[in-house]
């Protein structure tokens, strides 16, 4: 199958029907949206195994794991049909007058979040299905009451072009109007920026590398309009082994964490590429069971050449670092198209002075910082950067001595972990996959969970509105039966 750049006629065709189309899809109702929604997920499932076949050929990844995202993308998309359907996720807010108040009347004024506009979604190369054109940042947008054009990555566009025919047949099924979501391709960085900079554009949704994240973040704030950009970046995902607890544990742990490092050839945003131990006994015998587990891991055919390009090149910097030393690695296959697992570590020290190290290499890699007391791993957590998760293996009673550790940690990440593994990222409400720059451009949204959606909205107060003119959120019976703060008390 062949595909084309979309030409800037095109293009601004695209923008120009998204933003037509929203003019009518925001005012649509929660139930209607929902069942759009639901439509999607039941496209994709009819899809069958033409899906799962064509993404692991483009990917080279397994069968189980196409499976598992598909399901993830689907639960997605009928995890918002549900919140949209059930509508109190708009944050009614309503004050209602008191014109004899004193020494001045209150006003009536109602607030709810409505939708922001047309929203373009980059693809994801990781994530062929849970993060591109059905994808979470899609369907919390669709959710929201906004348009999406989605620009398929360019790594599995065969996926991305089956997935959007999905959304398109739900869009007919469920009487969506033309240009509700839209997809477009471009193999270099033109249509993506043209996309960013086009006026109709309110709202971008981008995971991948800190380069392509902080370019169309650059760009978004260059327009005469600046943008909100919700791009997912860059996050090496800090793991803090406390000695106590290392030293009880240093075989189980030291399996755990390989498990972890290794899972999908490393390619995961959440995956343990910092683990930072006191050394001892424990944190010996820890690097000598990671070794041994490392080396019993092969190495895996990575996502795409450019990938793997990426991981070869990032990890030979890290290994030319002064301190730098490997511990353990999988046999060399000569294939330069598979990751090779690797953990190396590093003193204190030289973490502390060199900010490359403290770079991500997106693939099976971890590096181990070795502290030589408390104040040296505190001098460590103090140099790390903003990331998606951060991660204590201790038990409550250690914890409980370190309680400055974890206020400090709670500044770096937006996930922080107790005794378990960062990757896999559970979709429920209380999940927050975001995190302070780089992890991601704006801390304060999740891109997984309910309040993605929140990406995507923005609030509008009405004041001394007649109740006939007002959204059917913010009206005095209550139509939608949702729930509503008013007059500072909850109620239906």
């Amino acid at each position: 199958m062949t595909f084309t750049d979309t030409t800037p006629e095109d293009l601004n065709k695209t923008m120009q029907e998204s933003h037509l189309a929203f003019l009518s899809y925001k005012n649509f109702s929660g139930k209607k949206k929902a069942e759009f929604l639901r439509a999607i997920a039941d496209e994709i499932e009819v899809l069958g195994s033409e899906l799962v076949q064509t993404a692991m050929r483009e990917t080279n990844l397994p069968e189980a794991r196409i499976i598992n995202e598909r399901g993830r993308t689907t639960g997605h998309c009928r995890m918002f049909a549900d919140l949209v359907e059930e509508g109190s996720w708009v944050e009614a807010r309503i004050d209602t007058a008191q014109p004899d108040r004193m020494p001045a009347p209150k006003p009536d004024i109602r607030k709810m979040l409505v939708p922001i506009g047309p929203v373009v979604v980059f693809g994801a190369a990781n994530f062929p299905l849970a993060y591109s054109t059905a994808g979470g940042d899609t369907a919390s947008a669709l959710a929201a009451g906004c348009t999406v054009v989605v620009k398929a990555h360019p790594a599995h566009t065969e996926t991305s072009a089956l997935v959007a025919s999905a959304i398109q047949k739900a869009m007919e099924k469920t009487g969506m109007p033309k240009g509700v979501f839209q997809h477009v391709y471009g193999v270099g960085f033109e249509v993506g920026q043209a996309l960013v900079k086009h006026p109709l554009t309110k709202a971008v949704g981008f995971t991948g590398s800190f380069a392509g994240g902080k370019a169309l973040f650059d760009l978004a704030n260059q327009r005469p309009e600046p943008i909100p950009v919700f791009a997912e970046m860059s996050s090496i995902n800090p793991v803090i082994l406390l000695p106590e607890t290392l030293s009880r544990d240093a075989g189980a742990t030291a399996s755990k964490l390989a498990a972890s490092i290794t899972l999908g050839v490393g390619q995961f945003c959440t995956n343990p590429g910092l683990i930072i131990a006191m050394e001892g006994d424990g944190l010996n015998r820890f690097l000598q069971s990671l070794s041994a587990e490392i080396q019993k891991v092969l190495p895996g055919t990575m996502l795409h050449q450019g990938i793997a390009d990426n991981y070869h090149q990032k990890l030979n910097q890290a290994l030319a670092q002064k301190g730098v030393m490997v511990e353990g690695q999988s046999k060399e296959t000569g294939n330069n198209e598979q990751g090779r697992p690797l953990v190396a570590s590093a003193p204190a020290e030289a973490f502390v002075k060199n900010p490359a190290l403290a770079e991500e290499v997106f693939g099976p890699f971890s590096l181990i910082i070795r502290c030589k007391n408390i104040d040296e791993l505190h001098a460590v957590v103090n140099r790390i950067r903003g990331q998606l998760t951060t991660t204590i293996i201790a038990d409550e009673a250690e914890l409980l001595k370190h309680r400055n550790l974890l206020n400090i940690l709670t500044e770096k990440a937006g996930r922080l972990i107790m005794n378990g593994v960062p990757t896999g990222v559970e979709v429920c409400p209380s999940m927050m996959h975001g995190g302070p720059f780089p992890a991601t451009t704006d801390s304060r949204f999740t891109a997984v969970g309910t309040d993605a959606i929140k990406r995507f909205a923005r609030p509008v107060a009405y004041q001394h509105f007649a109740d006939a003119l007002l959204p059917d959120e913010l009206k005095e019976a209550n139509p939608l039966g949702i729930w509503r703060l008013v007059n500072g008390k909850w109620n239906k």
